[in-house]
């Protein structure tokens, strides 16, 4: 295998990493409600994923109130 001849200095190093960036990441809205989620993904604001409810929109104490109720 090649071996490097010199060893590159910081600068030359970071000047060349310095075009590597994250990419901000694509924001979709939600069918129903309008709210900003990310794609593929269910929406965390009514728990629909492609028009379709998949998730019940109920709070812990309302959960908590039935498994006691019954």
């Amino acid at each position: 295998m090649a071996e490097p001849k010199k060893k590159n200095s910081k600068a030359r190093t970071r000047k060349r990493r310095h075009q590597i960036k994250f990419a901000a990441k694509n924001l979709n809205y939600c069918e129903k409600c309008q709210a900003p989620k990310l794609g593929h993904q269910v929406c965390y604001n009514c728990g629909t994923y492609r028009g379709n409810q998949v998730i019940s929109n109920k709070t812990k104490s309302e959960i908590s109130s039935e498994i006691s109720e019954k």
